[in-house]
């Protein structure tokens, strides 16, 4: 946030105000028995859930509701045309999170649980999500597994945590073929990433013809990430959004809702972001009021 005030982004972006979500809107991914869980968890004042790499405090129970609420808000925004896009700067990140699993820092799954609310109450039958963090989003994957309502489209490291993602994993029953995964070893840049968006995930999206498109935005493929292993850079990342804008173009009067996930070299963090903000915003669009 500090960086994008120093280029001055911040003054030209309209704020949205994130609200808790509801839990009749988390459960649409998560079990019920999983929300007291981490309700209690947090309450307790426990440090971690399930496993060492996903840390808790006594508030991480509200923190998590606002993020995927801020999600939610976005949704509105964008598909009720009140901003043309929207990116969500929300922490925890939430891909991995499960039905009933709290996994690689992720407690609630932000973009899912946005997802099953963009449908719910804004009619977004077809949804795109394209997630290019390092890591593969099992929880995302699985929740949209067998459902063919969602193309989830995956770039990612291998083999790297979680262990998921291979490429012939490609859904079942009616999601059969609305799960695309492209794993690359480590080691992979602008280059290759840009092949794979064009070649590949681009095609594939304008077949499936989203009403709105969702991005995971991992930014620890960053070449400068502590924890990735990959060589992508700003650049890389703006011309990746300015792919998925033109796919948004083509398929949803560009409505995109671009959300957070992993990214750990802040400095690195902070540039992609940035670069990432303004392929988001365009010539003469962006996130102002119409």
């Amino acid at each position: 946030m500090d960086h994008l005030e120093e280029e001055e982004l911040l003054s030209r972006l309209h704020p949205i105000e994130p609200r808790p979500a509801s839990e009749e809107c988390i459960t649409a991914i998560h079990s019920p028995e999983y929300v007291r869980e981490v309700e209690q968890t947090c309450s307790r004042g426990n440090t971690c859930l399930h496993s060492l790499d996903t840390r808790v405090c006594s508030r991480s129970f509200e923190v998590a509701l606002l993020a995927a609420g801020g999600v939610m808000a976005a949704v509105d925004a964008v598909i009720g045309d009140e901003v043309d896009n929207c990116f969500c700067a929300v922490r925890p990140p939430g891909h991995h999170a499960t039905a009933d699993r709290a996994m690689g820092f992720c407690l609630f799954n932000n973009v899912a649980i946005a997802t099953r609310y963009a449908q719910r109450e804004h009619d977004a039958s077809r949804v795109l999500i394209i997630d290019w963090d390092t890591h593969h989003g099992n929880g995302t994957q699985d929740a949209f597994y067998d459902d063919d309502s969602v193309l989830y489209c995956s770039i990612h490291q291998a083999p790297f945590y979680p262990g998921t993602g291979a490429e012939s994993e490609t859904g079942e029953g009616d999601g059969e073929g609305y799960t695309v995964n492209v794993p690359l070893p480590a080691g992979a840049g602008d280059e290759k990433y840009l092949e794979i968006f064009e070649q590949r995930l681009k095609p594939r999206a304008l077949e499936f013809r989203p009403d709105v498109v969702f991005v995971s935005a991992g930014f620890d493929t960053h070449r400068d990430d502590t924890i990735g292993g990959m060589q992508v850079s700003e650049q890389g990342y703006a011309r990746m959004t300015e792919i998925v804008m033109d796919i948004a173009r083509q398929c949803c009067g560009g409505k995109v809702i671009s959300v957070l996930e992993g990214g750990y070299g802040l400095e690195g963090q902070a540039k992609s972001a940035a670069a990432h903000l303004r392929a988001l915003k365009g010539n003469g669009g962006g996130f102002r009021p119409r």
